[in-house]
């Protein structure tokens, strides 16, 4: 084989990855007629098929699946060396982060604002979203990295990197006090907690379970900031790592208890060819000991 026209190639591989003509013809700014002329000249230049139609779906032949496999490194890795020129030659380094909605805005701030450099060297762009969507986005070289409270997803790709960045407890807040002893004061009134598909979700659910909690769920959110609101504005007993103890409590809240039994985590995970970018290379040699402790003044003081 001499020649492969690597647009055909291009257009097969869309195909593949968004699973129809049509949503690939859309990404590609073409018409569906010109992406299947154009898959079929690659066809006919490989001498076989590389998509079946099962009935309104295109599935991928055997053939279709080894060409993917190729083409996938060929194209990921011409999007690795792009990412590379342009943070390396621009101005201002782009700096592209992903953060989870069910995150804790003021301690991201802290942990982007501490490899951050102030003097304009680096552009920062942030994408909030759900920790499903922003592994997507990761893996479609569309960000650089993602701080997230859960790190399980990046274990089944080897070309994403994660650490641990640091981890703390929770207290529960209220509008109110109550005579009755934490943890039994939470059936007290309705909660407001995180959503069930979060990480720190899940393990109230089973917390309350482990202590024999009959509890009464007034809502659920993605969003920690929405939360904290809802519970502001006395609407319930709400949920808050516990490092927020003091600014919560400024706002005329009541401490009701706190568990370590409970854990915000915080993860970050990235592509590795951006472990050379300045800002990775920062947050990954930086000590957030005193930021999970609780003994960072600025952290408390910029919520």
């Amino acid at each position: 084989m001499s020649h492969l026209n690597y647009n055909h190639l291009y257009y097969f591989w869309m195909v593949k990855k968004s699973g129809s003509v049509v949503r690939a013809a859309e990404a590609l700014c073409l018409t569906p007629q010109t992406v299947t002329g154009q898959i079929r000249a690659l066809e006919q230049r490989l001498n076989g098929s590389l998509f079946t139609r099962v009935g309104r779906s295109l599935e991928a032949t055997e053939l279709g699946e080894l060409v993917f496999r190729y083409a996938d490194k060929m194209f990921s890795l011409s999007y690795e060396m792009l990412d590379l020129l342009n943070y390396q030659k621009d101005a201002a380094t782009l700096f592209e982060v992903g953060i989870a909605d069910a995150l804790s805005k003021a301690l991201v701030s802290r942990v982007l604002l501490s490899v951050v450099p102030g003097d304009a060297s680096m552009h920062l762009a942030c994408y909030e979203s759900s920790h499903d969507d922003l592994m997507n986005r990761l893996r479609e070289h569309k960000l650089d990295m993602i701080l997230s409270d859960c790190a399980g997803e990046s274990l089944k790709y080897p070309e994403i990197l994660s650490k641990k960045l640091g981890e703390c407890g929770v207290s529960f807040f209220s509008s109110e006090s109550y005579p009755v002893a934490f943890p039994a004061c939470l059936e007290a009134a309705p909660l407001l907690i995180p959503g069930r598909r979060t990480s720190l979700g899940q393990q109230l659910y089973r917390w309350f379970d482990e202590q024999g909690l009959k509890v009464s769920i007034l809502g659920e959110f993605d969003d920690a900031a929405m939360m904290k609101a809802f519970g502001y504005f006395r609407r319930g007993i709400f949920v808050a790592p516990s490092i927020y103890r003091q600014e919560i409590l400024s706002h005329g809240m009541h401490l009701l208890g706190e568990t370590c039994d409970i854990k915000e985590e915080y993860h970050v995970m990235f592509a590795e060819r951006m472990i050379q970018h300045p800002a990775v290379k920062r947050l990954l040699a930086t000590d957030f000991a005193e930021l999970f402790a609780g003994r960072d003044r600025q952290v408390q003081a910029s919520i």
